[in-house]
Parts: C-alpha cells; sequence; structure tokens
C-alpha cells in the first residue's frame, strides 16, 4: 500500500470501529462476556496501541535510527504480516503491560473515542511527512512481533482495529 492508501485506510477502519462502539447500547459497552474484554476496554485498548505509533512517527528520523536502527531486510506484504500476527496469537500471545485495558465506564468511553479520533488524524499527518523510502527503511519495535518497518507498523495497525471490531461484533 503507498502512503495516501495507508492513509486512508487507517482514518476509515478507525472511523468504522468508533461507529462500531457508538452504536452499542450502555450494557454492550460495559459487560464482558466469557471473560473476554468489555467494548469499552477494546476501545481503550485500540488507543493505548494506536498513540504510541503516533508518537513514534512524531520522532525525527536520527532518533528512529538512534533508538531502534534501520531495517536490514525486505519489507513484509499486508498478508504476510496478518498472517505473522495470526500465528503469534494461535501460540497464545495476548497483549501485554501498558497495552492491557483497565475498566472503562460510558464517560470514559466518549473521551477515548475523541482521543482515538485524535490520535489517528496525528498519525496519518505525520504519514504524510515520511517518504515512501522512509516507511520502509526505518523500524519500530512491536511487543509481539519484534522489530517492523514503519509501513509494516501501519499494516499491523489497520488491521488491528478492524480485529477488534470484529471481537465487539461477535459478542
Amino acid at each position: 500500500m503507498d502512503k495516501q492508501t495507508l492513509i486512508n485506510k487507517l482514518t476509515e477502519n478507525h472511523q468504522e470501529f468508533i461507529a462500531c462502539v457508538g452504536q452499542l447500547s450502555p450494557e454492550e459497552f460495559s459487560v464482558s462476556k466469557n471473560d473476554k474484554w468489555t467494548a469499552g476496554q477494546q476501545l481503550e485498548h485500540i488507543y493505548l496501541s494506536v498513540k504510541p505509533v503516533g508518537l513514534a512517527f512524531r520522532l525525527p528520523l536520527f532518533l528512529l535510527k538512534l533508538i531502534w536502527g534501520k531495517s536490514n531486510r525486505e519489507g513484509r506484504s499486508y498478508d504476510a504480516l496478518i498472517a505473522r500476527y495470526h500465528a503469534k496469537l494461535a501460540s497464545g500471545s495476548k497483549a501485554t503491560g501498558p497495552f492491557v485495558p483497565k475498566k472503562v465506564d460510558l464517560h470514559q468511553g466518549q473521551k477515548l473515542k475523541a482521543s482515538l479520533t485524535n490520535e489517528v488524524l496525528n498519525l496519518c499527518t505525520a504519514i504524510e511527512k515520511r517518504s515512501e523510502e522512509e516507511l520502509d527503511q526505518y523500524i519500530l519495535p512491536h511487543p509481539l512481533l519484534g522489530k517492523l518497518t514503519l509501513r509494516e507498523m501501519l499494516y499491523f495497525t489497520i488491521y488491528h482495529v478492524k480485529h477488534h471490531e470484529k471481537l465487539i461484533e461477535k459478542s
């Protein structure tokens, strides 16, 4: 995917996720089924996942290189990255540490939807400032998938929100 497609998919997928959460009744938003996260917790998890990506994209490139280095391999395709993520989930990997949401009430949910919208907008603005080559050269750490190129991290972010939207729709 080129930069514009990445920006469009990030925006579209997150808007759809926020709309999905916004259509839930208070009970659907707050109730956990089968010891799974509530929709509010899914929302917070997505926010907690997007925020550091946006922050990293706003760092100067020399800092990205200094902290995490540059890629020494060909970038993975969207499908290959998603297959790798599914393999990690199938082996029992789960969100950890700062990506595990706390209990979220309706009032917090309203704030989180606005904050997530803002984070996605900031991320898209930062993407516009990067070249296609930079998206494939610089890397960021992912807690489950290891080092990813900037483009791969965007692939993950595009997919991740849809994954959690499907989990909400199933419950």
